[in-house]
């Protein structure tokens, strides 16, 4: 038996310039994100009937790998080939779907990580995020970017560079632990309780693209000063930058917010907050503020919204047990 486990991740700024249709016309697409303590965890196991048994929010038990339903654990399998006699399991530290936190590639990162440990194979961050891009991206043709993976994979925060030729570059945050602290304290991150698809809002973001391609740039040009004010613990600063790649963001698609979310996000700026973002595509999921510690409870109660705790984590997938 091996289980692993890999981190969620949440985006400040940059988010969107991870797309193929920007980074392959552009210089390079760019995204500051940062891996948190939230982990999506997987185990596999021998199964000693030879068939194939997936646990996630629903099980499957099948004979052979084309049966599989679910595509990322079906091509996962394919890729490393392991037609029988296996059983996977997932567990998610948040609701698994439509959360903002890239936790499909998360779960997907996890997986591959537990079935080339299954194989008895050692392998490094840089292959466990490439192979994800691969199969979400190029086997499966799902539409997205590449932040989720490498986050998972890799874990800290970083400032992630896409390049046109297929590479990518994470520069992590090296600052005084203080600093990092009173950016942690800063956040605020409450689940709006409304699921959406990525999918759908990037495929709606690259329709779009041509005429937006100036608000990419701004954002993309957001991130190096965001990078500063997490490194030199500038909370303001970071909430301002954030709302700024916000207010770019939502314009960019008319999937990406609604009447709901820009009223729970006008009631929290007008509370206090120095600014924030849905996490991810949009749509839904959480929600993230940057404030003053003191101001979290009364803009929590305010809104209404489930408060979700957590801390910054350094590393990326591991795997945290392996029986006989």
């Amino acid at each position: 038996m091996v289980m692993t486990k890999a981190p969620l991740r949440i985006t400040f700024v940059g988010g969107g310039t991870d797309l193929p249709f920007y980074y392959e016309n552009r210089d390079y697409g760019a995204v500051v994100s940062a891996a948190i303590n939230k982990y999506i965890y997987v185990t596999v196991n021998r199964k000693f009937d030879r068939k194939i048994r997936v646990s996630y929010s629903k099980t499957e038990i099948v004979d052979h790998i084309d049966e599989i339903q679910h595509p990322t654990v079906r091509e996962s399998l394919r890729l490393l080939n392991l037609t029988e006699g296996i059983e996977i399991v997932s567990i998610s530290d948040i609701p698994s779907n439509g959360t903002g936190l890239g936790s499909s590639s998360t779960f997907l990162v996890s997986l591959l990580h537990a079935l080339h440990s299954y194989r008895g194979e050692l392998v490094d961050s840089e292959t466990l995020a490439k192979e994800a891009v691969l199969i979400e991206r190029e086997v499966l043709k799902e539409p997205g970017g590449k932040q989720d993976q490498y986050a998972a994979a890799f874990g800290n925060l970083n400032l992630m560079k896409f390049f046109g030729n297929g590479t990518v570059s994470l520069t992590p945050v090296t600052s005084h632990v203080n600093n990092i602290r009173k950016v942690e304290d800063s956040l605020l991150l409450l689940y709006t309780g409304k699921g959406r698809s990525s999918s759908g809002i990037h495929e709606d973001q690259v329709v779009n693209s041509k005429a937006k391609m100036d608000a990419y740039d701004a954002m993309k040009e957001l991130t190096g000063p965001t990078f500063k004010a997490i490194s030199e613990g500038d909370v303001e600063t970071l909430g301002r930058l954030v709302h700024e790649n916000w207010s770019l963001k939502r314009n960019l698609s008319k999937k990406i917010s609604d009447e709901w979310i820009d009223q729970m996000y006008q009631k929290a700026m007008e509370l206090g907050a120095y600014g924030g973002k849905i996490v991810g595509a949009g749509g839904g999921g959480f929600m993230l503020l940057v404030a003053e510690p003191a101001k979290h409870e009364l803009i929590t109660k305010s809104l209404g919204l489930e408060r979700t705790y957590f801390r910054f984590t350094h590393t990326g997938s591991r795997v945290i047990f392996v029986g006989e």
